[in-house]
């Protein structure tokens, strides 16, 4: 794929039926933030609340990130936003859109949209949130659990890449408190990295 600028790629993800996830998803949500930004977070599809709106992490999840990221230093109006997935999938229980995990063919589906930002943003560092965005990115056989933390090289890119928790894992965490103080200490060290963050 020829590199395109941003507004070329979300114009044409709008039109995309890669896959069956577009037909009853209220719209494409598509990335955003600065088009160089020097961190890009990758989350896995967005939520009920981000179909409606049309951008990512405005739901829950996204207040959380909202919050870990000031508590990291970390100024969320540097970092490119996206999923790898850009449907929302559900299933319908009752009024309330109950969401699904996308599948691997869906994912693949939407990977030429998640190549071509990063191809446009070009970011130094790749955050990943969850599972579904490291697998996207580094094959399916990647562990959170098991690399949560650790900055990799990006295939076939000149970026680091590095892993943690969704968001939402720390919201339904038993121990949500302590969830939220180890994602927040792996989001301090990305703003370090990047000379955001605190030295200390």
């Amino acid at each position: 794929m020829s590199e395109k600028s941003l507004k070329e790629l979300r114009n044409a993800a709008c039109e995309c039926h890669n896959c069956d996830l577009y037909k009853n998803a209220t719209q494409t949500v598509f990335g955003e933030g600065p088009a160089h930004a020097r961190v890009m977070m990758v989350g896995e599809q967005p939520g009920d609340q981000e179909d409606k709106a049309g951008e990512p992490f405005v739901g829950p999840a996204g207040r959380l990130l909202d919050r870990a990221l000031v508590d990291a230093d970390i100024d969320r109006s540097t970092v490119y936003m996206t999923n790898a997935v850009k449907h929302f999938k559900f299933t319908e229980r009752g009024k309330r859109r109950i969401h699904q995990k996308p599948n691997r063919t869906e994912v693949v589906a939407c990977r030429p949209w998640l190549l071509g930002e990063l191809a446009a943003v070009k970011p130094e560092l790749v955050v990943c949130l969850g599972a579904v965005a490291a697998q996207a990115l580094l094959g399916p056989s990647f562990r959170v659990t098991k690399h949560r933390g650790e900055v990799l090289d990006l295939p076939d890119s000149d970026a680091k890449v590095t892993a943690t928790v969704h968001p939402s894992s720390v919201l339904r965490a038993e121990n949500r408190d302590e969830a939220y103080r180890e994602f927040v200490k792996d989001l301090t060290a990305v703003g370090v990295r990047l000379g955001q963050g605190p030295q200390g």
